[in-house]
């Protein structure tokens, strides 16, 4: 998911009342839900973050070592703010055990919330490079963001109030959003389900895979890919006024079998990277006098290969 969503998932932990265990607890969670997303800086590298990106900082050893590093710095922050005389004096004792515990719930909802959506983690890594796809709700969700939200204005709110705590808007919150996120996964299992028997039907065959894409806001539709065995469909289901679904007529080779494609990924790193990154990709290649132009593009994101932002390009030269 999108960091805010990580951010507020961090603050609706801590405002339901993990943030009383300790001093710094609001603050431990924020960071932790976060923290796997210290992969981001591989953008800046020239490899780009495709082949990092949700894999080593995602993975178990990292899971387990960044919730230690993460409280140690905790409490050598408070301990340098003690010293220079400047640690707020309402603050709670920061209690070691506590930070650990909210460290490790905190990164450990990271994984759980990236899991959700189609763009895929490898959360095993370094033992296995596997892709898990929750195929539950799209990357940036503006439903998650409103309940997590609201139940933090609505808790603040009462608190400034009653000058009591309320965790109970921010709890609500919470098990609101694991209630929806749990709906929607259990939602597209069965829309795949639905559309592999619709595409059998038709005479297309036994589809190899089907992907239920979450939409932006509508919870109520999904965007339908299915692959042939090297052909891919597309199609849309609704579930109002009952479960529809309308399949594209026209099917896309996803012509990978060409051997110009390995010659891509040999050629230029950013293809071999994208394919390692890829759930379903598909390539257009075209030859003249000024080479082989490969463009591969992935069809959760595409519905040709030359089309969209998750797509690369490059030109081999012309064969001998």
């Amino acid at each position: 998911m999108d960091n805010l969503a990580h951010t507020l998932a961090g603050a609706a932990l801590g405002q339901a009342g993990l943030r009383k265990k300790t001093g710094l607890g609001m603050a431990t969670l924020m960071i932790a839900a976060n923290l796997p997303d210290i992969d981001a800086v591989t953008m800046f590298l020239d490899r780009g973050s495709l082949y990092f990106r949700r894999g080593w900082t995602h993975g178990p050893i990292a899971l387990l070592l960044l919730p230690v590093l993460l409280a140690l710095a905790m409490q050598a922050f408070d301990r340098w703010q003690a010293r220079r005389g400047n640690r707020p004096a309402a603050r709670a004792p920061v209690k070691f055990r506590w930070v650990l515990a909210l460290a490790y719930i905190g990164i450990l909802s990271h994984p759980l919330m990236d899991f959700l959506n189609t763009y895929g983690i490898r959360c095993l890594m370094p033992f296995s490079e596997r892709w898990f796809y929750g195929d539950a709700l799209f990357i940036i969700d503006l439903w998650v963001w409103s309940a997590f939200g609201l139940g933090l204005w609505l808790s603040r709110r009462r608190e400034r109030r009653t000058g009591a705590e309320h965790p109970k808007p921010a709890l609500i919150a919470v098990i609101a959003v694991v209630t929806y996120a749990s709906a929607m996964g259990l939602a597209g299992l069965w829309v795949e389900g639905y559309v592999a028997r619709a595409v059998e039907r038709a005479g297309l065959g036994a589809p190899v895979t089907v992907v239920a894409s979450p939409v932006p806001i509508n919870p109520f539709r999904r965007d339908v890919i299915f692959d042939l065995g090297g052909t891919y469909g597309f199609g849309a289901f609704a579930w109002a006024p009952g479960p529809e679904l309308a399949l594209d007529p026209e099917l896309v080779p996803a012509n990978m079998n060409d051997p110009a494609i390995a010659r891509a990924a040999a050629y230029d790193r950013c293809i071999a990277d994208f394919l390692y990154w890829s759930r379903l990709p598909f390539a257009d290649v075209r030859r003249d006098e000024g080479g082989v132009h490969v463009t591969i593009g992935d069809a959760r994101y595409n519905r040709r290969p030359g089309e969209g932002r998750f797509i690369v390009r490059t030109t081999l030269p012309a064969a001998p």
